[in-house]
C-alpha cells in the first residue's frame, strides 16, 4: 500500500470567517484515498462556527497566537506531517520562522489578502520590526497559495516571494446551492439589495450607502454581519436618513435564503482575497455590483454575465439607475464553471502531491 500523503491544516479558531470555512473545507475534502488529514486549531473549540464532523481536529486551547508557539512545534515534531498549511498573515509569519526547525516537512502558507493595499485600513500601522520579520518569515515558507492574481502580483512585488513559490488557487464554493427562480422586477414594489461581511473600514459599507442615498426608487438594503464599524455604519444610516430602507442582521446560518431573495448583491469593498459572500451570491444566481478593487472580485465577475464592476461612486449609481434583469441560472453556471468545489479540490491536491517529493508521491492519479 503506497503511503498517503500527511496534511494538517492550521489554523488560528475556527469563528466566522472565510479562512476558517475554506481550511475546514479543505481538511474535510481532501481525498482519503491519497491524503490524511488533520484540522489544527490554536484556539478552543468553544465558540466552532462550522462542522467539524468527521475530521480530524485537535484544538492547542491556546488564547493567541504567540502562547502557541512551543505547542505547535511539538505538535508537528509528534506527527511528522509531509505538508503543513496555514492561513492568515500574522500565523503564516509564524510558520515561515517554525519551519526552518522542519526541513523534512513541506510549509505552505495560504495568503488571504492583498497586504499592500490593507495595511491603510489597519487600525495600528504595522511594527517596522515585525515588517522586517514578515517578509523574512514569508519567505522561509516553500509556497504561499494566492487567491487571486493581484494577491499573486502583491506578493511577488510587496515581499519579494520567486514565482516558482507561488501558485493560485481561488476558494472553492464550499456549500451545494440551489439556483434561485428568476426575480422579476415589480416597479410597485422594493428591490432588494444586500451585502453580507465584516462590518470593517476596508469593506466599504459607508460608500454603498452614500451610493444607495442617490437612488429615488423603493428599495430595501439588507446588511449582514458584525464588526467594528456598525456604530459608524448605523449612524451613517441615521444621517441619511435610510432608516426605514436598511435592516441589519447580525450572525446567521441563513445567508443563502437572503441572497436568494435578493435582486442584487452589493460589494463596496476596498479590496478583497477572494470574496466568499460575493461568490455564494453568484451561486445561487443573484448578480452583484461592487466596485472596482484589488482582489479576487474581477476573476468572479463578468460584466454583463452576472454583474459589473464600477470604477467610481458615479458609475455604481449609474448601474443602480438602470437595474438590468439577468437569468439565475446564467449567472450561477457562470461561477460553478470555474470554482465548483470538485474543480477546486483537485486543484489542491495535485498541488500538494508535487510539493511533496515526486519519487515518494508520484503516479497517485492514474488516468
Amino acid at each position: 500500500m503506497k503511503k498517503k500523503v500527511k496534511v494538517v491544516f492550521v489554523i488560528p479558531n475556527l469563528m466566522p470567517g472565510g479562512a476558517e470555512r475554506i481550511m475546514t473545507f479543505l481538511a474535510k475534502n481532501i481525498g482519503p484515498d491519497h491524503f490524511e488529514t488533520q484540522l489544527l486549531v490554536l484556539g478552543s473549540n468553544s465558540n466552532t462556527a462550522y462542522n467539524i464532523d468527521g475530521v480530524n481536529a485537535e484544538f492547542l486551547n491556546k488564547n493567541r497566537v504567540l502562547s502557541s508557539i512551543p505547542s505547535l512545534i511539538l505538535h508537528i515534531k509528534k506527527v511528522k506531517p509531509d505538508v503543513v498549511m496555514s492561513s492568515i498573515d500574522h500565523l503564516n509569519v509564524i510558520m515561515g520562522a517554525i519551519s526552518v526547525l522542519f526541513s523534512h516537512t513541506i510549509f505552505i502558507g495560504r495568503q488571504a489578502s492583498v497586504s499592500k493595499v490593507s495595511a491603510n485600513f489597519q487600525a495600528k500601522k504595522t511594527n517596522k520590526l515585525f515588517s522586517v520579520l514578515r517578509k523574512w518569515a514569508l519567505r522561509k515558507l516553500d509556497y504561499l497559495v494566492c487567491q487571486s492574481h493581484d494577491m499573486y502580483v502583491d506578493c511577488e512585488k510587496h515581499y519579494s516571494i520567486k514565482k516558482d513559490k507561488l501558485t493560485i488557487i481561488h476558494n472553492p464554493i464550499t456549500e451545494n446551492f440551489c439556483v434561485k427562480d428568476n426575480l422579476e422586477f415589480d416597479p410597485k414594489e422594493e428591490v432588494k439589495f444586500i451585502t453580507v461581511g465584516r462590518l470593517d473600514k476596508i469593506k466599504g459599507h459607508l460608500r454603498l450607502l452614500k451610493v444607495l442615498s442617490n437612488i429615488n426608487y423603493p428599495y430595501k438594503y439588507t446588511i449582514i454581519g458584525d464588526g467594528p464599524e456598525k456604530e459608524e455604519i448605523q449612524r451613517l444610516v441615521n444621517t441619511l436618513q435610510l432608516n426605514q430602507k436598511v435592516v441589519f442582521i447580525g450572525y446567521t446560518d441563513q445567508v443563502q435564503k437572503y441572497l436568494k431573495n435578493s435582486h442584487y448583491y452589493l460589494q463596496g469593498s476596498y479590496t478583497e482575497g477572494f470574496p466568499n459572500a460575493l461568490l455564494e451570491s453568484c451561486a445561487v444566481g443573484t448578480p452583484a455590483i461592487a466596485f472596482e478593487a484589488p482582489g479576487g472580485t474581477s476573476e468572479i465577475i463578468e460584466p454583463g454575465i452576472n454583474g459589473f464592476i464600477a470604477p467610481d461612486e458615479v458609475e455604481f449609481i449609474n448601474y443602480l439607475a438602470n437595474l438590468k434583469i439577468f437569468n439565475a441560472q446564467t449567472v450561477s453556471n457562470s461561477v460553478y464553471n470555474k470554482f465548483a468545489k470538485e474543480i477546486i479540490v483537485k486543484q489542491y491536491e495535485t498541488f500538494f502531491l508535487k510539493a511533496v517529493k515526486p519519487s515518494l508521491y508520484e503516479n497517485r492519479f492514474p488516468n
